[in-house]
């Protein structure tokens, strides 16, 4: 499977792993698949940290580094195909960040693995839905396609 993480997934995998649902975490780990990772996400992470919405335990640049190393991907491009088609992906909110995945996902045939209700409800792509019940207690749900 071929694994394209939000931003929150794959930060949650370095800092929150329990916040992770079984089925996310197993598709994660599992040696078969393929996980990426979009530069938005990135940008996304170092926006957060600049606007004291996430403290990271070293700076930004280093911590991304360690990431990297500890759970390697690979990396979406960001190409004209993918911003012409951000503008057309049904999501019901306009948030920039989440278009460009949800087309990322779209274009290279990626599973979009999230968190995020909103971009869960996207009918144009594959959706690997992490879906928290409590803190201690999380559920997935696929959509789109057979895991």
């Amino acid at each position: 499977m071929r694994l394209l993480l939000d931003t929150h997934i794959w930060v949650w995998s370095q800092l929150e792993p329990e916040r992770l649902s079984e089925q996310v975490a197993s598709a994660i780990e599992a040696p078969g698949n393929d996980l990426w990772l979009s530069p938005i996400s990135l940008w996304e992470l170092v926006l957060l940290v600049e606007k004291d919405r996430l403290g990271l335990d070293h700076p930004v640049e280093a911590w991304i580094e360690r990431a990297m190393e500890e759970m390697p991907t690979r990396e979406a491009p960001l190409t004209h195909e993918i911003a012409l088609a951000s503008r057309t992906v049904d999501l019901p909110h306009r948030d920039p960040a989440d278009r460009f995945l949800a087309a990322t996902a779209k274009v290279m045939d990626l599973t979009l693995v999230t968190a995020d209700a909103q971009l869960a409800e996207a009918s144009d792509i594959v959706v690997l839905h992490n879906q928290e019940l409590a803190p201690q207690n999380a559920t997935c749900e696929v959509r789109g396609a057979s895991f």
